[in-house]
């Protein structure tokens, strides 16, 4: 190899050199220089959220403060029970003239009420009733009337006293938060008045006990709440004294498509049987077979009177003479003339047809254990 040959191949070397030394440098800068990944930790686990403690059950009050000179006290006895049985502080809701309790047993229902009790008469009871129909939320009752004929059919304890006292409250409070339900049946009923206009427009009204027309309405409707208030019952018997000379009226009675004409005094159908003292007016009548009584009596004259009330009074009403018994699950009454009408003691004006039906077993009423059971 020459010199000039050996000079070239020396210089080519030393450019590869150069070369592989200038990328080295480079590539060692580049990792030097590089951003360094950090490690991210993992998230901890979010600390499992602590059980909701549980909901106190709501209890509901709805009175009629018509019935009382103060409800202070049954106020504090039901709260205590309340908390006695570890339940929320009840809800109290008073009833008014415009609004006897529908109105507010939907409040209650609204704000989640597990019981509602109804603190009144038959009346307030009805409306109550009528709300909670349906809804699977059952019905106490804290019997304050002067006929209470639901609870006195259910055999639910009845006030000891002329009025109800805390201690009642308590007793029926206990009932309300720890007895047992029972299925009972509701009547509905539509009433027609003179014009034909109907008075319940565009809903049926409930009841629970007894509707009717005639005498038996006369009595509830010129029964003075003064008398009630100071003589219970006996104001009812002063009442029908006064109206036991009026004449009688000729009405159809349908019963499930069956019709029959009568010419009466008075007509009730029944949810229930008994009256005050245990009177059977309905010997028949069970809260909860799916069926509405009816009893047609119709007396010409005092005579027929006493005899009337003395073979009710001793149980042998059915058969005799001016006395007529049916049932059904449809019942309509349409008289000549318009006649007074009530539903569960309450006066709902003339009318001259009554149209009712039963839902069975649509409200559940909390009773005292074993109260009510059938053999």
């Amino acid at each position: 190899m020459t010199r000039l040959e050996l000079t070239l191949w020396s210089s080519a070397l030393a450019v590869v050199v150069l070369v592989i030394a200038v990328v080295a440098v480079q590539s060692l800068h580049r990792r030097r220089t590089a951003p360094q990944e950090v490690p991210v930790p993992e998230p901890a686990p979010e600390p499992t959220p602590a059980a909701p403690a549980p909901r106190e059950p709501l209890a509901a009050v709805v009175v009629n403060p018509s019935k009382f000179e103060d409800v202070g006290p049954l106020r504090a006895a039901a709260t205590r029970v309340c908390a006695d049985l570890g339940w929320a502080e009840p809800l109290w809701l008073e009833t008014t003239a415009e609004d006897p309790g529908v109105g507010q047993t939907k409040e209650a229902l609204d704000a989640g009420a597990d019981v509602v009790v109804a603190c009144g008469g038959d009346g307030t009871v009805r409306c109550v009733g009528e709300a909670l129909a349906g809804t699977g939320t059952p019905m106490g009752l804290a019997p304050a009337g002067t006929g209470n004929l639901l609870a006195r059919n259910l055999d639910v304890v009845t006030p000891r006293g002329a009025e109800l006292s805390p201690d009642d409250v308590d007793a029926a409070m206990r009932v309300a938060l720890t007895g047992q339900d029972r299925p009972v049946d509701v009547g509905w009923i539509t009433v027609v008045g003179p014009g034909g206009d109907e008075h319940t427009a565009p809903d049926e009204q409930a009841f629970l006990v007894m509707a009717g027309m005639g005498f038996d309405a006369a009595i509830m409707a010129n029964a003075p709440e003064a008398l009630k208030a100071r003589v219970g019952p006996i104001a009812y018997v002063v009442s029908g004294l006064q109206q036991l000379k009026g004449k009688r009226a000729r009405v159809t009675i349908d019963v499930d498509g069956a019709r029959h004409e009568r010419r009466v005094r008075t007509v009730v159908v029944g949810n229930v049987g008994k009256l005050q003292g245990g009177l059977a007016l309905l010997p028949d009548a069970e809260v909860d077979d799916g069926r509405l009584d009816v009893v047609a009596i119709g007396p010409r004259n005092l005579a027929e009177w006493a005899g009337v009330t003395g073979r009710v009074l001793t149980g042998r009403g059915r058969g005799a003479d001016r006395i007529h018994h049916w049932s059904g699950k449809g019942i309509a009454l349409r008289a000549d003339t318009p006649q007074p009408a009530q539903l569960d003691g309450d006066p709902v004006g003339d009318a001259v047809e009554l149209r009712m039906r039963v839902d069975e077993h649509a409200l559940l009423v909390r009773v005292a254990p074993g109260v009510g059971a059938k053999p």
